[in-house]
């Protein structure tokens, strides 16, 4: 799944350039192209298929012009990651009856990638055995209230996979410290498995407009047809992401408790308590920066900016292009959305 603005990430990641295709670790690869590497090393890159909206077919082709053209699944409108995970299903389906299917976003980090892959490969054999959702979810270390977090439930017979008792998206700080500290919660990586013809009868029991709605596509002999068709009926699809229909409309829904090293990059916070921290517990990303007298802070800058800092503690100092945020790190997430929408209105969308 890459078609998210990355807003929480502003100014670094922007509407016409979000997050999934910046290099923003200085690796040499954007997070899409690593998210790509990743998947390339279990399964055959023709069996990869990147969901994204109409305005972003561009940018993954030059960024990963391997990849089939019919293998992007380009959206008219944001519809939220459930129709995407239908409309992908059905495309598969048609190829493949008897696929297994793995979603995952182009924007998370993976520290052990030799884990990953094993849990994939065993979520992977597990649903192809049973027909239920399941979920790759990661024990907290810390209460990070950006993050969902998944009780687990009733043990299955395979160990390390349990039934989800319940879903809980982004609770307060004092919540997700309960949760970690009852030792019954992980959290959601927003990765979820399960095998095609399971895939489709769910959203049939689930949401049966958006199944209704794509059920044609199943029947058609061209991609061309398919995407006429898909621009066409896609923006009465309803808003619903992925993680809300499998984890809270869903009662069978399962949860892999995995250990491979796992960030979602969705905020300055969340990437903060994820690195590793220099002098005075500063993070700084591919950045050049004479820091001085100062703890706690954030830093990204553009190649070829120097920043010297003096006195500061506890915020986020990025930059990119034509916008220079300074922010308390405490309060981003509801300040950057306040700024990205400010900034919209007084200066225009070009500097969101």
């Amino acid at each position: 799944m890459a078609g998210g603005h990355g807003r929480r990430l502003w100014p670094s990641s922007r509407k016409a350039h979000p997050k999934q295709f910046i290099d923003f670790f200085g690796t040499g690869r954007t997070l899409l192209q690593s998210t790509y590497d990743r998947m390339a090393r279990i399964i055959p890159e023709e069996n990869i298929f990147i969901t994204t909206r109409r305005r972003y077919y561009k940018l993954i082709r030059q960024q990963l012009p391997e990849l089939p053209e019919e293998n992007i699944l380009a959206e008219p409108v944001n519809r939220n990651t459930a129709p995407s995970v239908a409309w992908a299903g059905v495309r598969i389906h048609r190829l493949c009856a008897d696929a297994r299917i793995i979603v995952l976003p182009s924007d998370q980090c993976i520290i052990n990638e030799d884990n990953f892959c094993q849990c994939v490969l065993r979520g992977l054999d597990f649903v192809a055995k049973n027909n239920i959702i399941l979920t790759m979810g990661i024990r907290p270390s810390r209460p990070e209230p950006g993050y969902g977090y998944i009780q687990m439930g009733e043990a299955s017979l395979t160990e390390g996979i349990t039934k989800v008792k319940s879903f809980t998206e982004k609770p307060e700080r004092e919540f997700a410290r309960l949760f970690m500290d009852s030792g019954e919660f992980l959290w959601n990586t927003g990765m979820f498995l399960a095998n095609v013809n399971y895939l489709r009868k769910f959203f049939i029991e689930t949401i049966q407009d958006i199944s209704s709605r794509l059920a044609p596509i199943k029947e058609m002999s061209s991609i061309d047809e398919e995407m006429s068709y898909v621009q066409q009926h896609f923006p009465a699809y309803p808003n619903l992401s992925m993680d809300k229909v499998a984890l809270e409309m869903s009662s069978n829904a399962y949860v892999m408790c995995c250990n491979f090293g796992w960030a979602d990059i969705g905020t300055w916070h969340s990437i903060y308590e994820f690195r590793q921290r220099k002098e005075g517990d500063n993070v700084i990303i591919d950045s050049e920066v004479l820091m001085e007298n100062c703890r706690n802070n954030i830093i990204k800058l553009p190649k070829g900016h120097i920043g010297v800092i003096n006195g500061l503690d506890g915020y986020i100092v990025a930059e990119q292009g034509d916008v220079l945020l300074i922010c308390k790190k405490s309060d981003s997430s509801s300040l950057i959305r306040k700024y990205v929408n400010e900034v919209g209105i007084r200066y225009g969308e070009e500097f969101t």
